[in-house]
């Protein structure tokens, strides 16, 4: 019966010592996500060509940490454009810890919100978003997935999956380099 015991001891603390280990990865992500606060430019390309939706424009893209670091702001539009986000296109993705998850929630143009959770490489320089939910509806398509890569402090990239009505996908890639 001791032995019961000492193995059933055992077993919970790996078990917990899991859950600290997903937590960390989860931290660090944010943590490697956090580290691209500040300004970025860079050209999109869409495959398959979308010249509607801006393929070979330039982006501007700013990151900012907010709420005591519990949140990172992601804004994007088209370079040359006005801050308005009642004319341009201006969409707007939080990315914030939720348990033991990294989640980002996307504030999409067409008019819905999908949610995705992060995995990281194992070389943690990449971090990508698979779609968990969608609030709001699908008449206009909606994100799908994200992949986020760090080459350097100054130039990261980001790929965009967006399904178009009929699950479609556009695949559109940002080459960014930082301004500020």
């Amino acid at each position: 019966m001791k032995f019961l015991r000492v193995m059933l001891s055992g077993v919970v603390l790996m078990a917990l010592s899991t859950v600290a280990f997903a937590q960390s990865d989860a931290q660090k992500s944010f943590d490697k996500m956090k580290s691209l606060a500040g300004s970025w430019e860079g050209r999109v390309t869409t495959v398959p060509p979308q010249p509607g939706m801006g393929d070979g424009a330039i982006l501007d893209v700013s990151l900012r940490v907010t709420s005591r670091g519990n949140a990172l702001v992601h804004e994007m539009k088209a370079a040359g454009t006005a801050d308005d986000p009642t004319r341009y296109d201006h969409p707007v993705t939080m990315f914030y810890l939720e348990n033991d998850r990294l989640l980002l929630t996307h504030y999409c143009d067409a008019g819905n919100r999908p949610r995705m959770a992060a995995r990281t490489s194992p070389d943690g320089k990449t971090v990508e978003f698979d779609f968990l939910d969608l609030a709001g509806g699908t008449q206009y398509g909606h994100m799908h997935h994200a992949v986020f890569t760090v080459i350097d402090a100054n130039h990261h990239t980001e790929d965009w999956t967006y399904m178009m009505p009929g699950d479609k996908p556009v695949n559109a890639h940002f080459d960014l380099q930082r301004t500020k």
